[in-house]
């Protein structure tokens, strides 16, 4: 390992329920905006939840032609579009000068999931000879990776990490130790997931993790809030450049943040549910630190998982405690998710983009929704208005089913 090298972000992109870009998203954030409405891509006859964080106004043959969009599900096309930006800011939107040292992360947690419905049923109404012969590269979680590298021309490391909810946040966090053991110069990373659909709503709804609270989608999605019943579903896509310190330099590229250090653990106590002492958790917020050699008490801000569930916000706010001591009710917390629904694999990676923006520009999105306060949850979640800040370290933290923990720790360079 060389700890010399530092890595550095360069570029951004995303497609999200707030905008097809990352300034739009931005802004809504800052103004507080949801991008939830009732479901419109079909008919949520039946379901729990017929509300979502549907991607809107989105063309992908903006990117690829039409007939290159077919031979894509949903959740390729978001990563293409939102590696193309983020390939853009960063100055190299045609790729490295050394393709064999740039490569690519962006991975989701459960893959062409709409691909594999439709042809689901296309072999039980018209036989097997009727199924598409790409289904399989539609459908598998890594071909992500590999459309954007073959679009990009980029031959280095390139794959797929599937940890649910935490997907994204991995995904940027392996492409760092990628870039600093001295693998790769040059890494796209981040999550990509397209499973608002019939399938993924009936699952969810049916664990009883979705809201029912369908009347005024704008105010479903509450996290920390004494009235929260259930997370909000959405889709989109987060990428962003990670670039070694010297290589940005030489190259004269605009540095966004650093990506100051990265902590992972496994809860390994409940298929669904998080461990109820956050013991894992705070590990890995530690680890993170340790890692960047940097003091907790430096942290000025946290992007929380935040998912509206009643378990998930109670047990997360305990783990912040913990991790942190008192301290944790004197460091700004807010989840964006109020605004944009979980977009699953892919929150990671936006929540990522949201910590590098913030350090950017001085300002902390808010917690929308925030009306009932919940003694369970009582650290400052920056209710309902954003808050302007100086933000010199900031941490993104993502837990998945399987009890996977994610947590990535940006700072000012």
């Amino acid at each position: 390992m060389n700890d010399e090298r530092r890595i550095v972000v360069t570029g951004l992109g995303t497609v999200s329920p707030l905008g097809n870009n990352v300034a739009d998203s931005w802004r809504a954030l800052l103004d507080g905006r949801s991008g939830i409405a009732p479901i419109t891509r079909f008919q949520p006859d039946g379901q729990r939840c017929t509300i979502a964080g549907e991607v809107r106004n989105f063309d992908i043959t903006q990117y690829v032609s039409p007939k290159e969009a077919k031979r894509m599900d949903l959740f390729s096309q978001f990563a293409v579009a939102a590696a193309a930006e983020a390939m853009a800011s960063a100055g190299i939107p045609d790729g490295s000068d050394d393709p064999l040292r740039a490569g690519v992360l962006i991975s989701s947690g459960i893959g062409g999931l709409q691909t594999l419905t439709e042809q689901v049923i296309n072999l039980t109404t018209h036989g097997a000879d009727r199924v598409s012969p790409l289904l399989i590269p539609m459908i598998i979680s890594d071909i992500a990776s590999g459309i954007v590298a073959m679009r990009h021309n980029l031959m280095g490391p390139n794959f797929g990490v599937v940890s649910a909810c935490a997907t994204g946040t991995h995904s940027i966090g392996e492409a760092y130790w990628i870039i600093r053991r001295g693998d790769a110069d040059v890494m796209l990373a981040g999550g990509t997931e397209a499973s608002v659909n019939a399938i993924a709503l009936a699952g969810f709804g049916k664990m009883h993790a979705l809201t029912p609270s369908n009347d005024e989608p704008t105010k479903a999605s509450r996290p920390f809030d004494a009235k929260r019943d259930g997370f909000v579903p959405a889709e989109g896509a987060g990428v962003l450049v990670l670039e070694e310190l010297e290589h940005a330099k030489k190259r004269g590229a605009n540095i966004l943040a650093e990506v100051a250090g990265y902590g992972l653990s496994e809860d390994a106590w409940h298929i669904t549910a998080p461990r109820d002492d956050g013991m894992a958790s705070a590990y890995a917020i530690h680890q993170a630190f340790h890692h960047a050699g940097i003091p907790l008490d430096q942290l000025a801000y946290i992007n929380a998982h935040g998912t509206s569930t009643p378990l998930n916000d109670k047990t997360e706010t305990n783990v912040l405690k913990r991790a942190f001591g008192e301290q944790a009710y004197r460091i700004p917390v807010s989840s964006t998710k109020s605004m944009t629904g979980h977009m699953l694999g892919a929150a990671g990676a936006f929540e990522s983009i949201v910590c590098v923006k913030a350090i950017q520009e001085s300002v902390v999105p808010p917690t929308i929704n925030q009306e009932e306060r919940d003694p369970d949850c009582d650290l400052d979640y920056v209710p309902n208005t954003a808050r302007e800040m100086p933000v010199p370290l900031a941490l993104n933290m993502n837990f998945g089913f399987g009890g996977h923990n994610a947590v990535l720790l940006f700072k000012r360079f």
